[in-house]
């Protein structure tokens, strides 16, 4: 054989050798990447109790079992469980879909003495209010509100804590944002009424705003900063010692301008209102929702029926502030607002019932102690509400609202694993929502009390 031949021979062995090296690397590596994915199958939990209220209608399915496969629903009913399952059955107990409070302040949370809370909020840095933001996100999800819409917050902390939640840094609900809300110079939102010399004024960039082009302005900065939906101060507030309650704060020009910029964008618009005369400024102006609606006439809830717009009673809200009212926490101009608010509004909330308005479940948490947020349940049903009703607004109809009725809201195939279990029938007994014995979110188990 000539020496070329010889060379050629060689290289061939050789290449050959190196294809068998780099098929058996390739053999060998295959098997552990084969296992990983193996160990990564979601695993599929069967969850069996008593009763389960899937929020599809008014009625309790019995006997019936929801099976999760990773982060979603495969099945409600009655059929064998899978081969190979977890089954966690919860006894005497009733499976909702997780609950949804539509209007929260998971950023802040007041506390008794009203100056010692105002003091705080001033002197704390965002990244201390983030930590404690993140205490009250935890709370809210272990009382089974695996979804919120959160309505305001100051320094984009809230935007902060969705996106710190959503990369599994932090613990908490499926958040839908506001940022800032949006109001008037001297409104509901803006700064408390210190000297301008100590207090830097607010203006867009804080979302308070003068004229249909600075709305316009406030609106796109917001969304730029990661703002899901808007929420704008139509009316006056309890909570803020300057202005009157019931008094329109933007003009029907200021609020088209903010809801034809946020609907552009597809972001809904929540309107803080009190007010009457507010409240009609804003349905004309085309909100999608009236949050609080204390001094509301018949008239106007049933123009809100005609155009879908929902109300969001914060029932809980005017419960505890009036408490605290009583108490002596607040000035006095808050006392006599919150009393005047809490006069009107259980008329209100029972015109809306009768009249059949639109109603999701809100419950401003952060003017009250987080994690309590179910009393909102029991609070409308004491004003007529059904016991079925109370929990679909806290569910599906919270979930339209919000815009995310094709992921949660109801328990159904296909729908997100987010499931809450509460102790007996909760047909019969409303206020066993404030005591869940099990909470899972997106499929994992956040909460599972001992016995269960």
């Amino acid at each position: 054989m000539t020496t070329a031949s010889n060379a050629s021979a060689r290289g061939n062995h050789y290449t050959a050798a190196i294809l068998a090296l780099l098929t058996g690397l390739l053999a060998a590596a295959s098997t552990p990447v084969r296992s990983a994915e193996a160990a990564a199958a979601p695993e599929t939990i069967v969850l069996k109790a008593a009763h389960v209220f899937d929020s599809t209608g008014a009625a309790l399915k019995d006997g019936a079992t929801v099976v999760v496969r990773g982060d979603h629903i495969v099945s409600v009913g009655t059929a064998a469980a899978p081969a190979g399952a977890r089954i966690i059955d919860l006894g005497d107990a009733t499976l909702l879909p997780g609950f949804i409070d539509a209007h929260t302040h998971l950023t802040l949370e007041f506390q008794k003495d009203y100056y010692h809370f105002i003091y705080n909020r001033l002197m704390r840095f965002p990244a201390e209010q983030a930590l404690y933001a993140a205490m009250y996100a935890r709370r809210t999800l272990a009382a089974g509100f695996t979804s919120v819409r959160n309505v305001g917050a100051d320094d984009f902390v809230d935007v902060g804590l969705r996106n710190a939640i959503n990369a599994g840094v932090t613990e908490g609900p499926r958040i839908l944002t506001a940022g800032h809300g949006l109001g008037s110079p001297g409104g509901h939102f803006d700064s408390l009424s210190f000297p301008p010399d100590r207090v830097r004024p607010r203006g867009p960039l804080e979302g308070i705003c003068s004229g249909p082009e600075e709305c316009r302005e406030a609106v796109r900065y917001e969304m730029k900063w990661g703002a899901d939906v808007i929420k704008i101060a139509a009316s006056g507030g309890v909570l803020s010692e300057a202005d009157p309650v019931d008094v329109p704060q933007l003009t029907l020009e200021e609020m088209s301008a903010i809801v034809s910029e946020a609907h552009k964008w597809r972001r809904k618009v929540a309107a803080h209102c009190h007010g009457d005369a507010a409240a009609r400024i804003a349905i004309e102006a085309g909100v999608d929702s009236i949050e609080h609606g204390s001094f509301l006439t018949e008239d106007t809830l049933k123009v809100m029926k005609s155009k879908g717009v929902y109300l969001v009673p914060t029932r809980m809200a005017v419960y505890w502030v009036s408490k605290q009212a009583d108490a002596g926490a607040y000035p006095q101009k808050i006392t006599d607002k919150a009393r005047a608010a809490a006069a009107a509004h259980g008329a209100m909330f029972k015109a809306a019932l009768r009249i059949g308005v639109p109603i999701a479940l809100g419950t401003d948490a952060g003017v009250y102690p987080h994690g309590m947020n179910a009393m909102e349940f029991g609070l409308m049903t004491d004003l007529g509400m059904s016991p079925a009703a109370a929990l679909q607004s806290g569910t599906r109809e919270s979930a339209k609202l919000l815009g995310i009725e094709a992921e949660v809201g109801t328990l159904e195939a296909g729908r997100v694993a987010d499931v809450v279990a509460v102790p007996g029938n909760v047909l019969s007994d409303i206020h066993a929502t404030e005591h869940p014995v099990f909470v899972m979110h997106l499929g994992h188990i956040v909460l599972q009390k001992a016995g269960t």
